[in-house]
């Protein structure tokens, strides 16, 4: 079951770190501008992506958390 989200999250994630190391360098700002709004993209069609796979797990809230097993009192 692959998650097509997370490679777009992690595109996401370097553009915008490209936006902030453009800003840094004094590059132009049709440069800067440009990539950010491209990056605003991704994102917002990346998150759109996560919410909208077809995920199922057998896993319900009465699992609990897998890195804390149930204690028998609780």
């Amino acid at each position: 079951m692959k998650n097509s989200g997370i490679p777009l999250l992690i595109l996401t994630t370097l553009i915008l770190i490209l936006v902030t190391i453009f800003a840094a360098l004094d590059l132009s700002f049709s440069w800067v501008f440009y990539l950010t709004v491209l990056g605003q993209a991704i994102l917002v069609f990346a998150v759109y992506k996560v919410l909208t796979d077809d995920y199922e797990t057998e896993k319900t809230f009465h699992n609990w958390y897998e890195d804390r097993p149930k204690n028998e009192d609780e």
